[in-house]
């Protein structure tokens, strides 16, 4: 059995974090579907002006599109969302045989509205219509100025997936911004029902800290973070307050791992999915590491059998000189620009 299969038997979802028309015009992603387990995929700007840039598949759409008058942010949102709604079709039956926990994928808004609260919402409303895909959701980054956009777009019934969190306290915020939304249906006689994931970004932790704290914590910032998040996801799903609204109809927000691509050459190209396999959760990885995970991954021990060593080691960071409350800060200040 593949690590993927084995993952996805221990109850955590395997998302494609990439996209692009020659992936989907070549059967490749419903292959990751068949044969890797694969039920969503995320995108993000990055991707997508990567996928353009690299493939003649969007050279004669384009061309049309300049024709009839498209420019700009216009036509690249016109691009992304004739992909990512082929996507959404792709997923759509793993969306309903779990009946919506599963089967996702996710659009973001302009990464220039990261500070906009109106605009965001706008965008927001206006790109989840135009998808006209009940499993599609709407990537909003977890900014101050995002979390009123996040809540309102949950209020409005816009599935939301809360990007660009870095922090315990950068999560608990997003859930808390998600939970006012759905308390708010509730109050409205509206179906709490709305889908969200919250997407906790991994490997940049390492990265911005390569170089300057010893060779024994290598590696092991980004795993230790989000092992504290988990703790508090954990505790929140048995919190009275989730527990009411899900007694009256809502679905609980998901933990999701993002950015689990390993970027140090040294370390396995498993590292962050190893180290982060749990149910209830989802992991949103590359190409390349799915790849990896599918040829010679290694599933263990659920994180949640072992997850309380995490304090020890962010003990060990602040020793070191790293301030991982203004390094958050400035990992969400910075992720907008990098998206």
């Amino acid at each position: 059995m593949k690590a993927t299969q084995r993952l996805h038997d221990l109850g955590q979802s395997l998302w494609l974090d990439n996209i692009t028309r020659d992936l989907l015009s070549s059967g490749t992603l419903q292959r990751y579907i068949d044969e890797l387990s694969v039920t969503g995929l995320t995108s993000n700007p990055t991707i997508f002006d990567q996928a353009i840039k690299n493939s003649t598949a969007y050279d004669a759409p384009i061309r049309g599109k300049l024709l009839n008058g498209s420019s700009g942010e216009a036509l690249f949102f016109e691009l992304a969302l004739e992909d990512v709604t082929r996507a959404a079709d792709l997923f759509r039956p793993a969306y309903d045989r779990t009946n919506g926990v599963d089967g996702w994928v996710s659009l973001e808004v302009s990464p220039l509205l990261a500070h906009d609260t109106a605009s965001t919402l706008a965008a927001a409303k206006d790109l989840f219509a135009r998808a006209a895909r009940p499993n599609m959701f709407i990537k909003i980054p977890g900014t101050k100025e995002g979390l009123p956009a996040i809540e309102e777009s949950i209020f409005a019934g816009i599935p939301v997936n809360v990007t660009l969190l870095f922090s315990r306290e950068q999560y608990l915020a997003a859930a808390e911004a998600f939970l006012r939304g759905i308390e708010r249906r509730i109050d409205a006689g509206l179906n709490p029902n709305v889908g969200s994931v919250a997407s906790v970004f991994i490997s940049r932790w390492d990265t911005a800290v390569t170089g300057k704290v010893p060779e024994s914590l290598r590696d092991k910032l980004g795993i230790a973070v989000a092992k504290r998040i988990y703790n508090a996801y954990r505790y929140l799903l048995g919190s009275e307050r989730w527990e009411r609204v899900y007694n009256l109809g809502a679905r609980p927000q998901r933990l999701l791992w993002a950015s689990t691509g390993t970027k140090d050459p040294k370390a396995s190209d498993t590292l962050y999915i190893k180290a982060l396999a749990a149910p209830f959760t989802v992991n949103t990885m590359p190409e390349g590491t799915l790849k990896a995970l599918a040829d010679h991954g290694e599933i263990g021990a659920s994180l949640g059998a072992g997850s309380d060593d995490n304090e020890e080691v962010l003990t060990q960071f602040a020793r070191s000189g790293i301030d991982i409350d203004a390094l958050a800060a400035q990992l969400q200040d910075e992720g907008p620009s990098r998206s």
